[in-house]
């Protein structure tokens, strides 16, 4: 049996999604991302940013962007590893001008909560975490982009149905983590597909020639 999860954040907390040789076993939210990550994962898929230049921004990024095209802007920029320890965005907003030549979202800083507390867990050995992305899931499942955002009716049916084809059958009632936004439960299970790939060796990693973030580690993003 292959177990993998794909984790998702969200508002209050994380979204995990786990399979046991590509079908979907479990589904829980919990309020950190320990609490999803269990050690006995081959891989755990998670929907962060993993590692950060000490200047500039992340080829992976761009890489990204290039192959979601019409849904390019679901990759938003990560930048530097020094801005993420700034408090306030003003002064990280600043020092990424300084580092990039380019300002950084409110968007992208909303998430350093998340990033700092995803990347903590990425630097231990026992944690087997993975950079992916859903949308580069969802694009490899259907063999292009899709032309819906997963915050509409379309785009969320279109995606439900892309899982199920990959048998990810996604139930109607989850419980407690029904609670959980649908766009964000169906992020997680795509992350699931994609820690499944990884850990049967059928991933793809943009860049296929990763960088090394400035703590030494590899810096892509998987699918």
């Amino acid at each position: 049996m292959t177990r993998v999860r794909g984790i998702d954040g969200y508002a209050r907390g994380w979204i995990g999604v786990e399979l046991d040789d590509g079908a979907l076993v479990r589904v829980e939210s919990a309020p950190t991302l320990a609490a999803l990550c269990d050690p006995g994962c081959a891989v755990i898929g998670v929907d962060i940013p993993l590692g950060f230049p000490e200047k500039g921004w992340r080829a992976a990024d761009f890489a990204a962007r290039r192959r979601l095209g019409v849904r390019r802007n679901s990759i938003f920029l990560a930048p530097p590893a020094s801005v993420w320890e700034e408090d306030e965005w003003v002064a990280a907003n600043k020092l990424t001008r300084q580092l990039t030549g380019q300002g950084l979202t409110k968007q992208a800083y909303a998430l350093r909560t998340k990033v700092l507390e995803a990347n903590a867990l990425s630097g231990m050995t026992e944690q087997p975490l993975r950079e992916v992305h859903p949308e580069l899931s969802f694009a490899a499942m259907n063999g292009s982009p899709l032309p819906y955002t997963k915050k509409t009716w379309n785009g969320v049916m279109a995606r439900r149905a892309l899982l199920a084809a990959c048998g990810i059958a996604v139930p109607d009632d989850l419980g407690d983590a029904g609670t959980v936004p649908v766009d964000d439960v169906l992020d997680a299970a795509a992350a699931a597909w994609s820690a499944h790939r990884i850990a049967v060796g059928a991933a793809t990693a943009l860049p296929e020639q990763p960088e090394l973030s400035s703590d030494g580690r590899p810096m892509a993003i998987w699918y």
